[in-house]
């Protein structure tokens, strides 16, 4: 470490050099047993303003671990949040190469695009209700810097809530004909349904998720606004993905969407 290194700058370098060499780290949280979220958001933060600073564009947030399953899957009790850039967004069926993933695993989502800011802290289901201009079915491509997704609360915050790229379906669907709490999901591999879920599975509802997330990131100074993409969190269990595997998901209302990764 350098002399004027600190926790926050040293873990947002591993991380980064992490992604630039495609080799995953050790835990932070083995680094500082007493690291919490504040230090964990800190460092993620530090690592976006960097991007930003590189000519990356931002377009979105990502909700993460709002399904109960993924939460069991990762030992963590509590939905993060995650910033989106340009160049990690992929269109239907668009080829994934293998080299933009690491330790790649699938989710089926409900994306959301915003039409008005939502500022306010306190921020109400109807008020991201009367925000949202449409929803598009989407496949979040996670990914992880810590080795073996060995990680906790902590590790995957300031890992960017482990974003990696997301793939979205191109036809919008405003939410007056849907019922997103209900919506079943049901994501095939090949021909093997290797995911299913249901609205409900995100924090309850994918809009209760999204309204955490503009109360969130208000209440943080970076609030929600209109063009905003917000992918408000798994319907299922993720799924790893292989090189040549061909993902297709489909939500009730929402159509369909396909994620097909390169061959090795």
């Amino acid at each position: 470490m350098t002399q004027h290194a600190t926790p926050t700058t040293l873990f947002a370098s591993r991380l980064r050099e992490a992604e630039r060499t495609g080799v995953p780290i050790e835990p932070l949280r083995d680094a500082v047993p007493h690291a919490d979220e504040a230090l964990a958001y800190a460092v993620q933060r530090c690592n976006v303003d960097h991007w930003v600073a590189q000519g990356r564009r931002i377009v979105g947030r990502k909700i993460g671990l709002t399904a109960p399953a993924v939460q069991r899957q990762l030992g963590v009790d509590q939905p993060d949040f995650g910033t989106l850039f340009a160049d990690m967004v992929l269109g239907d069926d668009e080829p994934i190469p293998l080299a933009r993933t690491q330790q790649p695993k699938v989710e089926t989502e409900v994306a959301l695009m915003l039409e008005r800011d939502l500022p306010d802290a306190d921020t109400t289901l109807l008020e991201t209700l009367r925000a949202v201009a449409f929803a598009l079915p989407a496949i979040e491509v996670v990914g992880s810097r810590i080795r073996d997704w060995n990680i906790r609360f902590v590790d995957t915050v300031a890992d960017n809530a482990s974003a990696g790229l997301v793939v979205l379906g191109a036809v919008p669907c405003r939410l007056d004909r849907l019922d997103l709490k209900l919506c079943a999901m049901s994501t095939r591999r090949g021909d093997e349904t290797v995911s299913t879920g249901i609205g409900a599975a995100c924090l309850g509802h994918p809009l209760v998720a999204a309204t955490w997330l503009a109360r969130k990131m208000a209440a943080l100074g970076q609030p929600l606004r209109a063009g905003d993409l917000v992918m408000t969190g798994a319907l299922g269990p993720m799924v790893p993905a292989r090189p040549g595997d061909r993902f297709e998901a489909r939500i009730e209302g929402l159509g369909s969407v396909v994620a097909r990764f390169a061959e090795a």
